[in-house]
This record gives structure tokens, sequence and C-alpha cells, in this order.
């Protein structure tokens, strides 16, 4: 059985405006964020999508884990880039200026020696990277969780999309949850027999193998289950010619209005990524603070 994201029914004014509209909003400051590296920039985003969580009403309850996973891969990815400048020197700046310089370090059992460089564009890059993650994750988040799950389907189709991309959009909105749901299922039931995921020991391989017990009938059941919506499907003549949908959807004033700040939006926003408008930004303090400048360009 295929489950949805915690939707529930309430009178805001993000839930009043059509889903149509709402995604293509968040689409258009998707991809305006994209184009900067301003932090400046990023901040005045991240207000943005910061505000339109707070007016979805949503609670840190209801969402707290997918925050918490979403946390994770940003923190990692980014302590990943500052660690190895790697990101920052490919496309953001070709000159950095040192701040202080640690090390040796000495990595663990391999005994290798790392000098890392602090330098007033790594910082400032994470920094913006934080923000640029944080704020596209905000405006994400929202969507699953204040979009009815049974207009799914019907608001990609509204978009434009054919009936069987339409559907399948609607099918890979519900993977997530289901697959939370059914590892959850499979966990407590592997409990009840006396397996225990918090002793796992070992290197990586053998926690792998210990971890077979969950995964495989974890996989081996979303494989069944996507075999059975796929007879269903065909035993309704699925993609054989046009569907009809049970809903409706009608454009309003306000989602007109919305429409045309998002098209506004990704304009003003590629015309001054395009003008050189909102390049890294590092502030004058941390520049103060180096103590040279180090090669990081190619």
């Amino acid at each position: 059985m295929l489950i949805a994201w915690r939707y529930r029914e309430r009178d805001t004014v993000i839930q009043r405006l059509d889903p149509r509209a709402r995604l293509i909003f968040m689409l258009a400051a998707l991809f305006s964020i994209i184009q900067f590296w301003d932090l400046r920039i990023m901040l005045l985003f991240l207000g943005m999508a910061l505000l339109q969580y707070r007016l979805a009403r949503l609670t840190w309850r209801e969402t707290r884990r997918v925050w918490i996973v979403m946390s994770f891969i940003i923190l990692f990815m980014t302590v990943l880039t500052f660690l190895t400048g790697r990101g920052g020197v490919a496309f953001a700046y070709h000159e950095e200026h040192l701040i202080r310089r640690l090390g040796p370090l000495v990595v663990p059992m391999v005994g290798w020696r790392l000098h890392l460089d602090i330098t007033a564009e790594k910082t400032i890059f994470a920094v913006s990277q934080l923000a640029r993650m944080y704020a596209i994750t905000a405006m994400a988040i929202v969507i699953p969780y204040t979009i009815d799950p049974s207009l799914y389907g019907v608001t990609f189709r509204g978009l434009g999309l054919p009936d069987k991309f339409a559907y399948a959009m609607d099918l890979a909105f519900r993977f997530v949850p289901t697959l939370a749901r059914d590892f959850g299922i499979t966990m407590d039931a592997q409990r009840a027999r006396g397996y225990e995921v918090e002793k796992l020991s070992g290197g990586l391989v053998a926690q792998i193998r210990r971890l077979a017990p969950l995964l495989v009938p974890v996989t081996v059941n979303a494989i069944v289950s996507s075999e059975d919506i796929i007879d269903a499907m065909d035993l309704r003549a699925f993609g054989v010619g046009p569907r009809t949908w049970v809903h409706q959807l009608t454009y309003r004033r306000a989602d007109k209005i919305l429409i045309a700040a998002a098209v506004a939006l990704f304009l003003v926003s590629t015309v001054l990524a395009f003008l050189g408008v909102g390049r890294l930004w590092v502030p004058e303090l941390l520049l103060r603070l180096a103590v040279g400048g180090v090669s990081g360009g190619p």
C-alpha cells in the first residue's frame, strides 16, 4: 500500500494557492538561487524560503526527520568542500587569501600528514553554500507537507506533462514515505526475532553484511509492490488513451500573481547573473585577517 507524506489540512495562505502555481514558483526560485554565490543574496533567498515555511505553519515535530537528514547531507558536503577547496576553486574564485594554516594533521591508520589552509574565500564560500542549500531545502520541504496527496497526479498533468509522466511523479512523491514505512516495519519485525541493530560491529563490509536482514526484505518488498502497481495499471488499460482526472484545478487571481512573480524573479536573477552581479562576495573584515595570498586557481 502506498502512503504519502504527513499532509494535514490547514487554512493557510500557502494551502489556498493552486499547487501548480506553487511548483512553478519553487522551480523559479530554485533556478534563481543557483545563479548566485553572494552571501547577501543567499540570505535574501533564505529569508524568503523561511517566510514561506512560516506561512505554511509547519511544526518541527512534523518535519524534524527530514531536517535532520538534510542537515547531515548539507553539513557533510559543506565540510568536504571546505577541507578540499575544490568546489570554490572550480567556479567561484581563483585566488585565496590565507588567514591561518593548520597542521600538520595526521590522518589515523594511514599516517598521512596534511595541512589545512583556512582562507577568506574558503570560509565565505562555505557559509554561502550553507545558506544556499538551506534556502533550497526550506523552499522544497513545504511542498510535500502542504499539497493534498490526491492532487499530485492532476497537478503535474496540469503543468503540461503527459499522463504517464504525471502518474510517475505521483508515485515518486509517495516512494520515500512508503519506503520509510516498510523499513520501520521490517526493523520492528527483526527486533522481535532478536536482531539488534545497535550492536553492529566490525569493519564496513561486515556491517553491510549484517544489515542484510533489513535491506533484503525492504528491497524485495519494493520490487514486489512495483510489480503489483504495474499489473493494476495494465488491468485498467493505463496509457492506452487520454485519461480524465477526478479533481480539477483552476487558477485564481492569487495564483496568477504568484506565477507572474515567479517569472519576474527568474528573469531578474538571470539578467543580474549575466551582468556579473552575485558572484562570491568576501567581507573586508576577512580580507584584513589574511596574512598572505595562496594560489588556489587552476
